[in-house]
């Protein structure tokens, strides 16, 4: 498949945002995306709107305040498409699509039940949860992730490479079930699913402000066992130029691509050679 032909579904719906940054990437790459709200997936739209998942090749999860976070971040996004539109959403992920969420759109995909996605494509409840920072309070701040799993999003980001990412969230902690939560991580770590891990300049694992939230094993995203559904709690799409970066005016370093951009290039190298 030809970069050009590669056509991406921005999912939205009320709340979202970082929608148009997601846009902008893609389309300064190559690709087709296309912002398309649930309502044209899940049949409420007008018919000329009307949408399918076997319209696209690759799916995304924007960041944003879906639903106001009622409930919890991500829930009502998650049940309304689950409920509407849960078999073409397995099926989409069977056939061995990209599936990515940023933020919001990682806690959409716990909900939804596609992470860690150990047993099955979409499991019927949720197997985790995004919980409140250890902060108790929003963390907005440049956070610094280390690629570790080999997935959709990685395959340009050579393992144990530092990216600087910025992170905006407020419920970023992901937590499984207490009796079954140190199984899970062990095996999360043994299946290579652990994608990023927030560490400090040095690059080696830290507490809080380096680890924003408080995740176990500084997890900052993972994967589902075969690599292609991968959430991830910062934000590249807002570093996706150089130019975007916290440093820039000190360092003067403002031209090219930023970190963020690796993650871009590599979904659509693994849509051009997967689909």
């Amino acid at each position: 498949m030809k970069r050009s032909e590669v056509k991406v579904a921005i999912v939205r719906m009320e709340g979202s945002n970082c929608e148009e940054e997601l846009h902008r990437a893609f389309t300064a790459l190559g690709a087709q995306p296309e912002m398309v709200h649930l309502n044209q997936l899940t049949g409420r739209s007008d018919p000329e709107l009307r949408r399918t998942l076997d319209d696209f090749h690759v799916m995304m999860f924007p960041g944003g305040f879906s639903a106001g976070d009622y409930i919890r971040a991500g829930a009502i996004f998650a049940a309304r498409m689950k409920s509407a539109i849960g078999k073409d959403l397995e099926r989409f992920v069977a056939q061995g699509k990209p599936v990515g969420g940023f933020c919001n759109g990682f806690q959409i995909m716990v909900e939804m039940g596609l992470l860690p996605g150990f047993d099955q494509p979409v499991a019927p409840e949720p197997e985790a949860v995004l919980h409140i920072n250890d902060s108790g309070h929003y963390e907005c701040r440049p956070t610094l992730l280390k690629a570790e799993g080999k997935n959709a999003f990685s395959g340009k980001v050579p393992k144990g490479k530092v990216l600087s990412i910025p992170s905006a969230h407020a419920e970023g902690k992901l937590l499984f079930p207490r009796a079954l939560q140190a199984k899970i991580l062990e095996r999360l770590d043994e299946q290579g699913q652990v994608a990023f891990r927030y560490v400090d300049d040095k690059g080696k694992q830290a507490g809080y402000p380096w680890n924003p939230n408080g995740a176990p094993m500084n997890i900052a995203g993972i994967s589902n066992p075969t690599g292609n559904v991968v959430g991830l709690m910062p934000h590249p799409e807002r570093a996706f130029w150089r130019w975007q970066h916290t440093d820039w005016t000190r360092t003067g370093k403002a031209e090219g691509p930023g970190d963020g951009q690796a993650l871009f290039q590599s979904v659509l190298s693994y849509a051009e050679k997967k689909l």
